[in-house]
């Protein structure tokens, strides 16, 4: 293992035993698109860590989200980033609800079917669209010389979930405007989980209540503009693999994982992703 993969995992390490008072989203998994969203006039505080290590420098943020249930189907969630350190990588979404980028964003989430297909099991879909705005921290390599544009972000995921099992998949689209010339990619997401919540630790308050899930994730974005100029090399098209947890207890949960490149086809000009984590706390209230 490189010293660059083992900093990675430190980090994961060290933030899955934060202390309690900060715990995670439950809503699912850290990278793929899911269907749950807040019950009605629920609130949920989200801390997050997220960064990428690779074959140079590497990428790390902290992000903060707040989401807000009007009703059981349909919630607001607004999330700004500080950003550690920054590297040239690939275009991505990073996780589910928080871009992997400088940005603030205002995602509404609506889910628009729902049927139970059993005891404790239902299906359901839920779409997504969100406005995007440039922070104040300018990316790493090329884009960092952008005059930058607002963008928008849609998505949508349908899926099963029971008692003990969960898949879900989803499509996402993230697409900025121009500005003088100048536009950023744009990046066609995808993915698919699917998730276990083992009977030795289904369990309920006191208790903590575990699930684990492989997630799969792809990106697939397109060349950045410059003066008017497509500049060749400058997208691509990877695909990502890995474990992650969850964990909930009683109005606290914590979920983190990693995922590792399987499918590799980016421009010459970024650099080479090697792992990819994330760590998200939050409270509902």
């Amino acid at each position: 293992m490189t010293g660059r993969w083992r900093r990675a995992l430190a980090y994961v390490a060290a933030l899955l035993v934060w202390p309690e008072s900060l715990s995670a989203s439950g809503h699912g998994p850290v990278f793929g698109l899911t269907t749950p969203t807040n019950a009605k006039g629920a609130w949920a505080v989200d801390f997050g860590v997220m960064g990428r290590t690779g074959d140079g420098d590497d990428g790390a943020m902290a992000r903060a989200m707040l989401t807000y249930g009007f009703t059981e189907d349909l919630q607001l969630s607004v999330s700004a980033p500080l950003v550690f350190a920054s590297a040239p990588f690939a275009p991505a979404r990073g996780t589910a609800m928080m871009p992997g980028s400088g940005d603030v964003e205002a995602i509404g989430a609506w889910r628009f079917h729902r049927r139970g297909t059993g005891v404790g099991r239902r299906f359901e879909s839920t779409a997504y669209g969100g406005l995007i705005v440039p922070g104040p921290q300018k990316p790493a390599g090329m884009a960092r010389d952008l005059r930058r544009a607002p963008g928008v972000y849609t998505a949508v995921a349908t899926g099963v979930a029971s008692r003990s099992h969960y898949v879900w998949a989803g499509v996402g689209y993230t697409r900025f405007a121009e500005r003088g010339g100048d536009q950023r990619s744009d990046v066609f997401s995808y993915s698919a989980v699917w998730g276990y919540r083992p009977a030795a630790l289904r369990k309920e308050y006191p208790h903590w209540d575990w699930r684990v899930f492989v997630e799969l994730t792809g990106e697939q974005s397109g060349n950045l503009r410059q003066g008017g100029v497509d500049h060749g090399e400058t997208g691509g098209h990877q695909v990502l693999l890995g474990p992650t947890a969850l964990g909930i207890y009683k109005n606290y949960a914590v979920e983190g994982g990693v995922q590792f490149p399987v499918y590799r086809d980016i421009g010459a000009r970024l650099q080479r992703e090697a792992v990819r984590y994330a760590v998200n706390v939050s409270y509902f209230f």
